[in-house]
């Protein structure tokens, strides 16, 4: 499978948001156990704040991550804090299972100023519910928001 393809012309720096989906090789499902969402979580989140990003909602599906991120400074280099973070995490689900963790490449989206953050979240939020998973997203332990998104009911998520 060959990756997808980057926005011509965009440089992925800066204070932008993004929407980015990291699949796992041969969609396994490595993600129904805590202790692989925390390995995988952990190195997301150093790397982070190290390349100087905030994490404004997940969801760790059983075969892959959903991630919105913020750039916080005009120096939030996207394609390095991807790069960095799948490797990591890369490196240690390797050394604890003799597999590689993730498929080549990633999906990513940024987001123009006029889209609307809360109907990602959303998305990201509800996507347990829609796959099945569960029948409310404050159900499945692996989803996250900042943003505190609604429900279909118009609930807000409590934040987990």
């Amino acid at each position: 499978m060959s990756r997808p393809p980057r926005l011509a012309g965009f440089d992925y720096i800066g204070r932008f948001t993004y929407f980015l989906t990291f699949c796992v090789r041969e969609r396994a499902t490595v993600f129904r156990q805590q202790a692989m969402v925390d390995l995988v979580l952990m190195q997301i989140r150093r790397t982070a704040r190290e390349h100087g990003f905030s994490i404004a909602a997940y969801c760790f599906m059983p075969d892959h991550v959903h991630l919105l991120v913020e750039g916080s400074s005009g120096t939030s280099d996207l394609r390095a804090f991807a790069k960095l973070a799948r490797q990591r995490a890369g490196g240690l689900y390797a050394r604890a299972t003799g597999s590689s963790l993730w498929q080549r490449g990633y999906y990513d989206r940024v987001l123009r100023r006029s889209d609307d953050i809360s109907r990602f979240t959303k998305y990201i939020v509800e996507n347990p519910v829609r796959a099945g998973l569960v029948e409310n997203a404050n159900d499945y332990p692996y989803v996250w928001s900042r943003l505190g998104a609604s429900t279909q009911q118009d609930a807000p998520y409590t934040y987990l």
